[in-house]
């Protein structure tokens, strides 16, 4: 008999490993694909298919207990959405680790309607906008980009937290599957939206 989602997420709650075993199974060719896809549009950053494919089960498993029946989405919305962010996490990280710190990354610029230059970069590392020096505080830095997932769609932080990392246009419309217009669009969304929380941010300091 073949069960559908929200079936198996009750037989889960009810502690019923075979339910888990089934709700593996049954994602574990789009994870295998998910793998094989990061894999190959990113040959040279020293992850195997496993390794993405490892990171995507993990996912799913913090999918089954973190999805709220509640929630506007199917579980298979959320759960491949975990999946995927997972891998890009797993992606990035592997490249940070690799090839650069942090302060290496290419900065987000924008300019306001008086010239003056905001980027997101400056913010992360610049102790101009921040006397405190609340940059080198790990809590402010987690708490900034969580204000930017608010702020930006899935697909703009993506795009954004991609690029941030270096990661040039080709190669994140090869990971995200999307042509590169559809990259660049996203990107500059995301830009004014930065800026706008920027500018934000530097007015209720001043304040």
């Amino acid at each position: 008999m073949d069960y559908n989602d929200r079936e198996l997420l009750d037989f889960i709650a009810e502690k019923n490993e075979d339910a888990f075993q089934i709700m593996y199974q049954k994602y574990e060719p789009y994870i295998t694909k998910q793998a094989n896809h990061f894999y190959t549009s990113a040959p040279h950053i020293g992850l195997e298919a496993s390794d993405f494919k490892q990171e995507g089960m993990i996912a799913l498993t913090e999918a089954i207990q973190g999805y709220n029946m509640s929630l506007d989405v199917t579980f298979f919305t959320y759960a491949t959405t975990c999946i995927q962010r997972r891998m890009i996490s797993t992606l990035i990280g592997s490249k940070r680790q690799k090839h650069k710190i942090l302060n290496e990354s290419i900065p987000l610029e924008q300019k306001t309607s008086d010239g003056v230059e905001i980027s997101l970069e400056n913010k992360i590392r610049s102790d101009n906008m921040n006397p405190e020096k609340l940059v080198m505080n790990a809590d402010y830095q987690q708490q900034l980009f969580r204000n930017l997932k608010e702020c930006l769609t899935d697909f703009e932080y993506q795009v954004f937290e991609l690029k941030y990392n270096d990661f040039s246009y080709q190669e994140i419309a090869k990971l995200l599957e999307k042509d590169e217009k559809a990259i660049d669009n996203a990107l500059q969304r995301a830009r004014g939206k930065i800026t706008k929380l920027l500018l934000k941010e530097k007015k209720e300091e001043k304040n």
